[in-house]
């Protein structure tokens, strides 16, 4: 029963069991849930998004790795702490219209630096365990949100 448990929220209730790239999928289905988080409760809210998806990956990541093999693509739970991470201090309006720029942007940032894993994050991976399966999610999370404070300012300025 808690092995289930821990398979339902390590596919991110079945996001990552979608067909042809499952970390896309968790990472587009965080949004459901961080975009209200972040418009309510600010950075305060997601860093408790982060903490509470990270303890879930670690949780989670054993029961995972026995059913489907290290790091399965399958588990996508650490997507939503990488992608958490991503709008820390960003000023959303509340207005999924005028927002929705602004978590496109940030979606893309963490695709890339998650699917490239550039300057060091794929070494992360080896860590054991739930450790290695969410640092390097974590960190693509802090490559993408200096990028995206980075032009927002840019923006800001012209």
């Amino acid at each position: 029963m808690v092995d289930k448990l821990k398979l339902l929220i390590g596919t991110l209730l079945g996001a990552g069991c979608l067909p042809v790239a499952p970390g896309t999928w968790g990472t587009l289905a965080s949004l459901i849930v961080i975009y209200p988080v972040a418009v309510e409760f600010g950075s305060a809210g997601l860093v408790t998004a982060v903490i509470v998806s990270s303890a879930l990956t670690i949780w989670a990541a054993d029961a995972c790795e026995r059913r489907w093999g290290r790091d399965p693509g399958r588990m996508v739970i650490d997507e939503f702490a990488g992608m958490a991470i991503v709008f820390f201090w960003v000023p959303f309006t509340g207005q999924l219209s005028r927002d929705a720029w602004i978590l496109a942007a940030g979606f893309i940032l963490f695709r890339i630096f998650d699917i490239i894993k550039p300057l060091a994050i794929k070494r992360l991976q080896h860590f054991p365990s739930g450790f290695g399966i969410l640092l390097d999610d974590l960190v693509a999370g802090l490559y993408a949100l200096i990028c995206l404070h980075v032009g927002l300012y840019i923006l800001s300025i012209l």
